[in-house]
């Protein structure tokens, strides 16, 4: 399975600690397992680690990380 990150996805995640940003990796790398549910109005699913949302579809063998962000801000 091939992961691509979107540009937004890499600059958040380079904005965070060493820590936060293994998590995240971490979780995406486990994909599709997870707490991941299918958004609602709009193509796509949401994986939850902690306080962040990650937003990304899949396409075949690919999947693509849209947004990475906190819990309030994502589906804004």
């Amino acid at each position: 399975m091939k992961i691509q990150y979107s540009k937004q996805a890499v600059k958040f995640l380079s904005r965070q600690d060493s820590a936060t940003q293994g998590r995240i990796i971490h979780a995406i790398n486990k994909l599709p397992n997870g707490d991941v549910v299918k958004l609602q109005g709009r193509p796509g699913y949401r994986l939850r680690v902690g306080s962040f949302r990650i937003l990304f579809d899949r396409a075949g063998n690919v999947i693509y990380i849209m947004e990475i962000d906190n819990r309030g801000q994502v589906y804004k």
